[in-house]
């Protein structure tokens, strides 16, 4: 069975808004950046209506339909969530693969009887997945790549079946050739030696045909192997998605507990429980949950992130007494529930005995764990260097703990200031034309008598990154009479060709 999302990440988009009927009456699109600018990458059907469609430039699309609103495309979000629904299908059969980029392949050999047939499993498989508020297309065939191609090419209605026979290659023979899952360019040489249908490559001389594309070996790239695995005459190898439990352990109590003393008890056994579970599989948890079920019926969860892996069961109680502060039991809890929803490997390690008595300290990850449990997640984090000349690219904000393979070293530049402006401030500069050292400044309604001057540093614009007005920089380094330093820099030069006359701002502060 095949199940083709027709508007995969536009459905995802729309699920995560809270009022779906506002979000399908705007105009809206999700937008990829390319060598040439934003281009869309989705539309909604009110962005269709207002004129704009897939692979237009955004500006162009902007002309045309003025109010459509924008978001940046999430292929990788698009992936897991297409990872999770090949997951959630395995309802209708023991096993299922993604079909990159919008399909879900699911095996329903001998099993549509449990469902009183297979029009029957169809029309579950539409209802559910309509509930779901996903817009599919779903075939049942006897190969994989026939089930694909007639929900890909079955305009009639939103499911399909075929049966094994000569009807089947019939009703194969009149799909076009993008039925066969093939790369854009084969799709376009296929036309252009008037191959449009299925059929048409069916009746035409097999050697001509591989000849010319002999040195093709992806599936993707070669029709006849394609066409092959379409008719089953050849394997069509897929990965299943295997899904993963994670760690899970768990207290359904006698007695409702509404007393912190008791819930800090049962915490403690779960984190136990936990740290043999851990072990026994060899991994350290990244991130836990607490899920406590009240007598009403309410759920209450409690969220850690640690900075490295750990199954240590204090250090994991000492963070959670942070979380459940101020938590209302109501009427009483009767089930706590311990999951561990990031893990990573964590084997044995050999204690120093003979440091072992003498150090009392906390480690360098307990301390950041504790820090982000008072402060926030996103409070603790540490600078690191970043491949751009740009003053205000060349780092990048990563978490404490991580590790630093793929960091891109940072360019030797002249002295920085201790502290860059959130944004650069305009200033009004006096200073000897036409590129001279400043002279004077006017920053924040107070004229500046500088005293000393260095520079110029001259920056120039990441041309493979901006448009072409962008205008180069020349910093300098400035003190005035009081002392205090300043970083300011001058855009663009007279004459330039890429703008007007050039503008100065403050950039930075010296200690």
């Amino acid at each position: 069975m095949a199940i083709w999302c027709a508007h995969l990440a536009i459905d995802r988009w729309r699920l995560a808004q809270s009022d779906r009927d506002a979000a399908d009456a705007q105009a809206f699109a999700l937008i990829a950046e390319t060598a040439h600018g934003p281009r869309i990458a989705a539309l909604n059907d009110a962005g269709l209506e207002a004129g704009a469609h897939e692979g237009q430039l955004l500006a162009d699309a902007r002309a045309l339909a003025p109010h459509l609103q924008v978001a940046p495309s999430d292929p990788a979000g698009d992936l897991a969530f297409l990872e999770a629904l090949a997951l959630w299908a395995q309802r209708w059969g023991p096993w299922s693969a993604i079909d990159a980029p919008d399909g879900v392949i699911v095996d329903a050999t001998g099993v549509a009887h449990l469902f009183g047939g297979e029009a029957a499993l169809l029309a579950d498989a539409q209802a559910l997945l309509a509930r779901r508020g996903l817009a599919v297309r779903v075939a049942l065939a006897p190969t994989a790549g026939a089930a694909w191609a007639l929900a890909l090419a079955h305009h009639g209605a939103s499911a399909a079946i075929a049966t094994a026979g000569p009807g089947l290659h019939d009703r194969l023979a009149g799909l076009p050739v993008a039925a066969l899952r093939l790369d854009p360019a084969v799709q376009l040489l296929l036309g252009r030696l008037g191959l449009k249908r299925i059929g048409d490559l069916m009746g035409i001389d097999r050697p001509a045909l591989a000849r010319r594309f002999r040195n093709r070996r992806s599936p993707a790239a070669n029709p006849l192997l394609r066409l092959d695995q379409l008719l089953g005459q050849v394997p069509e190898p897929m990965l299943p998605v295997i899904g993963v439990a994670a760690p899970l352990v768990q207290r359904r109590l006698v007695e409702p507990i509404r007393h912190r003393e008791l819930l800090d008890r049962v915490v403690a056994d779960l984190a136990q429980d936990m740290a043999r579970l851990l072990e026994a599989e060899g991994k350290g948890a990244r991130r836990l949950e607490l899920g406590l079920w009240k007598v009403d019926g309410e759920l209450l969860v409690r969220h850690l992130e640690m900075a490295e892996a750990t199954r240590d069961p204090a250090h994991v109680v000492r963070l959670f007494a942070h979380r459940l502060d101020g938590l209302d039991a109501g009427f009483g809890i009767e089930l706590v529930r311990l999951r561990a929803a990031w893990t990573e490997p964590l084997g044995l390690a050999q204690v120093d005995l003979d440091d072992a008595a003498e150090r009392h300290g906390t480690s360098l990850a307990a301390c950041i764990d504790r820090l982000s449990v008072r402060l926030g997640l996103d409070a603790v984090r540490r600078p690191v260097p970043h491949g751009s000349h740009l003053p205000e690219r060349a780092q990048r904000w990563r978490p404490p703990l991580e590790a630093r393979a793929g960091e891109q070293p940072g360019l030797a530049l002249h002295a920085r200031p201790l502290k860059l402006l959130d944004r650069p401030e305009p200033i009004a500069v006096l200073y000897e034309a036409p590129d001279g050292l400043p002279r004077r400044f006017r920053w924040r309604e107070r004229v500046y008598e500088i005293f000393r001057a260095e520079g110029p540093e001259r920056i120039a614009p990441e041309w493979w990154r901006e448009r072409s007005t962008t205008r180069l920089r020349d910093y300098y380094r400035i003190e005035d009479a009081q002392g205090a330093r300043y970083w300011i820099y001058r855009a663009g030069l007279p004459g330039d060709g890429r703008g007007g006359a050039p503008a100065w701002f403050l950039h930075g502060l010296f200690a």
